[in-house]
C-alpha cells in the first residue's frame, strides 16, 4: 500500500461566471495542480507527496485555493509561480509559506514548522 507523507490538494471546482465568489478553475487550478505535479515528479518526490485535484473547498473567493494535509495548511492565491516555493519550504523542508496563508487558521497557533520530508531509501 502505499505511503504519502502529505496530500496536495488543488481545487480546481468550476463556478458559474456569474457566481460572485468566482471559481478556482477560472483562476488557474489546472495550472497550479499540473505544475505542481510536475515539481513533485522533477524531484522524485511524487512516491511520498501526492498532488490530488479538489473539488469545491468552499474558498473559492481566496482561489486559488490550496490545502496540505495532514497539518491542515490552506493556500490562497496561489499562482503556478507560487509552486516551487511551497514545494521547496513547506512540503520538502517543513516550514509554513506565511504570505500564501488563507486568514483564520486558528489550529496553527504559533506552530509554523513541520517535520520535513523524509527521504525514502
Amino acid at each position: 500500500m502505499p505511503s504519502f507523507q502529505r496530500h496536495v490538494f488543488v481545487c480546481i471546482n468550476e463556478r458559474a461566471a456569474d457566481n460572485p465568489k468566482g471559481c478556482c478553475k477560472a483562476k488557474g487550478g489546472v495550472d497550479v495542480r499540473d505544475r505542481l505535479k510536475m515539481e513533485l515528479k522533477a524531484r522524485g518526490i511524487s512516491k511520498v507527496i501526492r498532488a490530488n485535484n479538489a473539488g469545491c473547498l468552499d474558498q473559492c473567493e481566496h482561489g486559488v485555493s490550496v490545502v496540505v494535509y495532514p497539518e491542515q495548511v490552506w493556500y490562497g492565491g496561489v499562482t503556478v509561480d507560487d509552486i516551487p516555493e511551497i514545494v521547496d519550504k513547506h512540503l520538502v523542508g517543513g516550514e509554513v509559506v506565511e504570505r500564501l496563508l488563507m486568514p483564520d487558521q486558528p489550529h496553527l497557533g504559533e506552530h509554523r514548522t513541520f517535520p520535513p520530508l523524509e527521504k525514502k531509501k
